[in-house]
């Protein structure tokens, strides 16, 4: 049987023996991978529409960002920050222009970015603002989700990432997403930051209403307070601009980065702010071994020139339109609402008829990749490289899928 001539049963068993389980991937086994394309143990190509949760916004292996990878392995990896090397000043300049601050501090992954903005405004906030030691909070949305680590777990309101992870670090007070005046409420004379990510991702792509992060700017300037931007997933293009804060008539304080940064060839993330809030932090207060690295400098560099063209930002505000088009005609049709921006969408499915992990299973077996979250909505972020061809080869296969 054709069946018992596949690799990737054996390899999805493989890879599930000697790791712990806390993840659980959709049963594919990808080997290769170009463009918004990948290809699995057995040959079989799907349209990948996750892009590593916008991880891989300039698709799979760019050119360009391979061969500045390639070239940059051939000359210098790593130095650790107790040595300059010549692709760090270019990165940090060519970023904080980019989202218009004074300075930038690279770290590695996401959460690191978090923790790193966390630590920042609380310095701010005790040097700065004067709030007594020991006492700054922080405000933050429920439904955010801004990383894994203790700290971060400790204000998630989701009970799979947060339950039995404590004891939790305090400091932190949760508000409902979208709701002034419950964010008013919660800030006072010892609050140094107001923390959210501009659209919602893991919750679902959920879109702020019109006028919240106008009023969070307003409120944290009357306020005297810090707004952090998370744009790990929603910056550097995904949702047709280069920052989603953009698209609200806001600029931040502080912006949080990570995931395209790093062009889908290294991990590398960034804290970017100006030197009023970064400058708190002094030699040895605080660092990373890997953060700007001279690999994750020269990509990152390369990724922060692609998206000073417009022409990424430009595809995904244009596919996006198609994208949204195509998926608003199947509500009714077993989708029950549809949400996002660019080539960002949450769709929630009518879970009469299936959950999102079934759909997305579904979705594999046609040809098309992407994820569930929260029973039965499914998440779409398709590489900005992606073609209108292929926009609408994936509604059409989920067309498919709810149709039965």
């Amino acid at each position: 049987m054709i069946e018992d001539m596949l690799r990737t049963p054996a390899a999805v068993r493989d890879a599930g023996r000697h790791t712990a389980h806390n993840y659980h991937p959709l049963p594919v086994v990808i080997s290769s991978a170009e463009g918004a394309w990948v290809t699995d143990v057995d040959g079989r190509r799907y349209l990948d529409c996750l892009a590593g949760y916008s991880a891989l916004n300039f698709g799979h292996r760019h050119p360009t960002l391979i061969a500045t990878a390639h070239a940059q392995l051939d000359r210098l990896t790593l130095t650790s920050r107790a040595f300059v090397h010549d692709q760090f000043a270019d990165f940090c300049r060519e970023l904080a222009a980019l989202c218009g601050k004074e300075l930038v501090l690279p770290m590695n992954t996401g959460a690191e970015a978090v923790e790193t903005g966390i630590k920042v405004a609380r310095k701010w906030g005790y040097q700065v603002k004067g709030v007594p030691a020991g006492q700054a909070t922080i405000v933050v949305a429920d439904g955010n989700f801004h990383g894994r680590t203790t700290t971060i777990v400790s204000f998630s309101t989701d009970a799979d990432a947060r339950a039995d992870f404590g004891p939790y670090t305090p400091g932190f007070r949760v508000v409902p997403y979208g709701d002034l005046a419950a964010l008013a409420e919660a800030v006072d004379e010892h609050t140094v930051a107001v923390l959210l990510e501009p659209v919602q991702g893991e919750q679902g792509v959920v879109v702020p209403p019109e006028g919240y992060l106008p009023g969070v700017r307003q409120l944290c300037d009357e306020r005297n307070v810090l707004f952090i931007a998370d744009e790990i997933q929603s910056g550097l293009g995904r949702t047709g601009a280069t920052f989603a804060c953009e698209q609200d008539g806001v600029v931040p304080d502080v912006y949080l980065l990570g995931k395209a940064l790093g062009g889908g060839i290294v991990p590398v993330s960034a804290v970017a702010a100006d030197a009023a809030v970064l400058g708190v932090l002094k030699p040895g207060q605080h660092g990373s071994t890997f953060g700007g690295n001279p690999l994750a400098c020269a990509v990152a560099t390369e990724v922060v020139r692609l998206l000073a063209s417009g022409e990424f930002q430009r595809r995904s505000t244009e596919l996006g339109e198609r994208l949204h088009s195509g998926l608003r005609a199947l509500i009714g049709k077993g989708l029950v609402a549809v949400r996002g921006r660019g080539l960002w969408a949450g769709l929630d499915i009518d879970p009469a008829l299936m959950s999102g992990r079934e759909a997305c299973e579904r979705l594999m077996e046609r040809g098309v990749l992407a994820k569930d979250t929260h029973g039965s909505t499914i998440r779409l972020a398709p590489p900005l490289v992606v073609t209108p061809e292929e926009i609408d080869h994936a509604v059409a296969q989920l067309a498919a899928v709810l149709a039965g």
